[in-house]
């Protein structure tokens, strides 16, 4: 009898394998092919293929996956942090590593999905890597930490040699070299990182003549992120960089290299009209940023004459 029962399992020990249904707070609201529900369905019809069959080596194949160290859409996998770089007061650089020398394969502006456990709930959030998606040995993630933020939580407790599991990657844009004559990036805070991807692979092909004029909101002058590459980036011939700062009230106090390009205040309508009439041609736009911010900057095009069919949103 007890042969049977743990060769077969009996109904106590499959309901215990049984996978269990996300909650809301599981779903990182950003379109994934497979979504965390997808991955669900996946495994309860497994459960159930094994189940019926009272075979329990049938539901290994969804484990073995999360072992290896590539980066799958359907499973986590484990990474390491290998160093932590604070850039404001709430926001943070870090670098995982990729073992020997891989690479994370990633196309433009993709994003992963990261995993955390807060207070016993499981949350997941959408990021995306602002290192080239051929960088080999590692990725890099910009995060910014809120004061009430589940994940945030979790983040803030990562240290160098930290384990954390992401799965991906999802989403991107399907760029390529020369399609669009100039691109207008619109990006508010984090919502700078898949355009950094982007702007690196224009300015690292030399065959590639895309202009791009890349608008930059933050609250404040200390607050913009990564500002050495993103001077490095403005070197060049066909990159043209702006800041809106929402809380500096003058310029005055600002380096004199930033004076000529920043505006204070937000980026309102008027702005943006101007910024698309000295663009040197008809822009296609990338918007990335909270969903507040994309609803505000979709409603400006459409009033500056910019089809729907003419933008992307993160």
């Amino acid at each position: 009898m007890l042969e049977r029962d743990f060769s077969h399992g009996n109904e106590h020990d499959w309901l215990a394998l049984k996978p269990q249904e996300p909650s809301p707070s599981q779903c990182c609201g950003s379109g994934c092919k497979p979504c965390i529900y997808d991955v669900y369905e996946k495994e309860l019809a497994q459960w159930e293929r094994a189940k019926a069959k009272q075979d329990k080596s049938l539901l290994l194949e969804n484990k073995e996956q999360s072992n290896n160290s590539e980066l799958n859409p359907d499973t986590f996998t484990a990474f390491n942090i290998s160093s932590v770089e604070q850039l404001t007061e709430d926001t943070y650089q870090y670098k995982f590593e990729l073992p020997g020398n891989s690479s994370l394969r990633l196309s433009l502006g993709q994003h992963i999905v990261l995993r955390g456990v807060v207070n016993g709930l499981e949350v997941q959030r959408a990021y995306t890597p602002i290192s080239p998606g051929n960088a080999e040995g590692y990725f890099e993630v910009l995060m910014k930490c809120y004061e009430a933020g589940l994940m945030s939580q979790y983040i803030k407790t990562w240290k160098k040699g930290d384990t954390v599991f992401w799965r991906g990657p999802f989403g991107g844009f399907p760029y390529r070299p020369n399609k669009h004559g100039e691109l207008l990036m619109l990006a508010s805070g984090t919502g700078l990182a898949p355009m950094l991807p982007i702007l690196q692979s224009i300015t690292d092909d030399e065959e590639d003549e895309t202009f791009v004029t890349l608008v930059g909101c933050f609250c404040t002058f200390d607050k913009i992120y990564l500002k050495s590459l993103l001077q490095d980036l403005a070197r060049y011939w066909n990159i043209r960089i702006f800041y809106v700062l929402s809380q500096e009230t003058s310029l005055e106090k600002l380096p004199w290299s930033y004076q000529e390009n920043t505006y204070t205040g937000r980026l309102n309508e008027d702005l943006l009209k101007m910024i698309i009439n000295s663009c040197r041609r008809k822009p296609f736009v990338l918007i990335c940023g909270s969903s507040a911010f994309s609803e505000d900057m979709s409603r400006y095009l459409k009033a500056a004459g910019i089809e729907e069919n003419s933008c992307f949103v993160f």
